[in-house]
């Protein structure tokens, strides 16, 4: 009863070798046993994640179920077939064997937790699905810490727009000519207006309206001012792109030996900033990362697409207490004490998942100590 289900050639190479056996020709059909769903070709929706070979040369087929039928292509016995994956199929296969899919983790649940004899005699497959979605979608904000990343360049307009997925962002940063980060602050020093009415040119201050009745919406003024605005007037900062990586070199003493005395730390500092617009739906950015590199990090909810539905390995049994808890909790006529004993069994189990997923190392504590002038000695 072995969880891995396919060949290290599957895994690894993403194929499948198959002899043909010319008993069906020209429509032999071949049956891919791999984890990765193949996808047919559908003009406007999608693109095919494997191609077929027949003795080397691409051939014409069609995939149901992961059974790949071959299209008017002739065959002998004997000849030889792959089945050859996409790099981007390959990639996301890589790895997939630390987690758990959605569905395999409710079949579970009713297997395990359901049933005569056991504290949830019945319950909907629906109901476990809600609360399995719940329970992965709250545990990504804070212990599974869903984190996407986006490699984006900042475009004239000083804005890139807020990804599909979204939920709130982890952190953003320029990326230098070593490749090393630079944090980019959010900054209170001014803002994104929700609202901009356009004001009645009689001078009253009251907003103009549309022919529908709605006020009419004009152009930041804010935004363009700090669009435009020299950041070096705000930092303090001399050269924004003096050094990279953060390494001081002999110019700094010649440029700016004495000259930060009284600078306000908060906005003393040459990484830039950025702000989110609600109103349009974006990031918007200091003047001075301009066509910068910048590495976009932010979590998601984990249920935005199929592919993120699943569950680290490590969070398993937790997912497994939320389900319970949230089933007993919301049932009439359970006793209290069983309920509270589920809640304790749930918050145990979630914090247990939260050090496993932390991937905290010795090695990696002690060459943080080792920076911090405190000699550890082994």
């Amino acid at each position: 009863m072995g969880l891995l289900t396919e060949t290290n050639q599957q895994y690894y190479a993403g194929q499948q070798v198959f002899t043909a056996t010319g008993v069906a020709s020209p429509n032999e059909k071949f049956t891919w046993t791999g984890d990765t769903v193949l996808l047919n070709t559908v003009a406007g929706v999608s693109n095919t994640n494997y191609s077929i070979t027949v003795n080397g040369a691409v051939a014409a087929s069609t995939a149901v179920e992961n059974v790949v039928t071959l299209s008017g292509v002739a065959t002998v016995g004997g000849e030889t077939v792959v089945i050859q994956l996409t790099n981007a199929a390959m990639e996301a296969n890589y790895g997939s064997y630390e987690y758990i899919s959605m569905a395999d983790v409710i079949n579970n649940f009713l297997v395990a937790y359901v049933g005569s004899d056991k504290l949830i005699p019945n319950v909907k497959r629906t109901d476990v699905m809600f609360h399995a979605k719940r329970g992965l979608q709250e545990f990504s904000y804070d212990t599974l810490r869903s984190i996407k990343s986006q490699e984006l360049t900042i475009p004239d307009s000083l804005s890139v727009i807020i990804p599909q997925d979204y939920v709130n962002y982890v952190q953003l940063s320029w990326i230098d000519s070593f490749g090393v980060k630079h944090i980019i602050y959010p900054t209170t020093l001014t803002g994104n207006p929700y609202e901009i009415p356009v004001p009645n040119p009689d001078g009253s201050g009251i907003p103009t309206q549309n022919s529908l009745g709605e006020n009419k919406q004009g152009t930041s003024v804010i935004e363009q001012r700090w669009d435009t605005a020299n950041d070096k007037l705000i930092s303090g900062n001399i050269d924004l792109d003096f050094y990279d990586a953060n390494i001081l070199g002999w110019n700094w003493e010649k440029f700016a030996f004495g000259q930060r005395y009284g600078l306000d730390p908060e906005t003393s500092q040459k990484n830039g900033w950025f702000t989110i617009n609600d109103r349009e739906g974006k990031f918007s950015f200091s003047s001075n990362l301009k066509n910068k590199l910048i590495l976009f990090e932010y979590i998601s909810d984990g249920l935005s697409v199929d592919y993120d539905m699943r569950i680290p390995k490590m969070a398993e049994e937790a997912i497994y207490m939320h389900i319970a808890y949230s089933i007993l909790a919301g049932r009439r006529n359970i006793p209290e004490y069983i309920v509270r004993r589920y809640k304790i069994d749930r918050r145990a189990a979630l914090r247990n998942a939260k050090i496993r997923l932390s991937n905290i190392k010795l090695d990696e504590f002690v060459q943080v100590m080792r920076g911090k002038s405190k000699w550890i000695k082994h």
